[in-house]
């Protein structure tokens, strides 16, 4: 882990964020599911955690800077470019946080600090 940065965020997620979102929840829910948790994900209000918890949440592996979209997300970081948001849909059945969008830039803001505050939205 390198030193902390301040990470510049958009104010809410972006049109292509909630279209990834229903991509990725589409391999794991039927349609009609995943319609709904992109609606209710549009509509959920502005969240924030701390990027280990969402790690320890999701249960899912850091990406280091191999991966060219944690490597390009990081980049964006460095640049003081502004970064969307994550998209999180509570899987309450396995008792685990799904990462519906933003894995790659979580990846990226943990490389500098696992405190790091995620804004997200959350249903």
């Amino acid at each position: 882990m390198v030193g902390k940065v301040n990470v510049l965020w958009l104010s809410k997620p972006q049109e292509h964020d909630y279209i990834a979102a229903g991509s990725f929840l589409s391999l794991l829910y039927e349609k009609k599911f995943v319609s709904g948790c992109v609606k209710k994900l549009e509509l959920a209000s502005m969240r924030e955690f701390k990027a280990k918890d969402i790690f320890r949440a999701s249960a899912l592996p850091l990406l280091g800077l191999a991966n060219s979209h944690v490597k390009a997300d990081k980049e964006k970081i460095d640049a003081k470019q502004k970064i969307s948001p994550l998209l999180l849909v509570r899987d309450s059945k396995n008792g685990k946080v799904i990462i519906a969008d933003g894995y790659h830039r979580l990846c990226a803001v943990y490389y500098y600090d696992e405190d790091a505050i995620i804004p997200c939205k959350i249903i």
